[in-house]
């Protein structure tokens, strides 16, 4: 099992949550997150004062695979976020060591 972890520009969520539904993966979690890469931030003029933001709102989604939708997974995410532009995100990957249904108890692949 892996969880494999976006963080993706917020107006292409909804793009991304149709591609990810598209290929059959349910249940994913979405956080509101802050950050910069590349991109280092913006200015903006508020008041007649233009002032630095450094850190971009970004949405950082979580979703645990079995390891064979892995790839599918990677290609419906980013074919979803992709504007060629800079700040467009990152994707990472991790090991999922155990999983656990609340609800039932279920543990493992079963649980996912």
């Amino acid at each position: 099992m892996k969880l494999v972890s976006a963080i993706i520009k917020p107006f292409k969520l909804d793009d991304v949550r149709e591609a990810i539904s598209e290929i059959g993966i349910e249940g994913l979690t979405v956080t509101e997150v802050k950050g910069f890469g590349r991109q280092k931030g913006h200015t903006e003029l508020y008041r007649g004062a233009e002032y630095q933001v450094d850190f971009l709102p970004k949405v950082k989604l979580e979703i645990a695979v079995l390891d064979q939708d892995v790839d599918r997974l990677i290609e419906a995410i980013t074919g979803a976020a992709q504007t060629g532009k800079i700040g467009d995100g990152k994707i990472f990957v991790y090991d999922l060591e155990q999983t656990v249904r609340i609800r039932t108890g279920e543990t493992g692949e079963s649980a996912l």
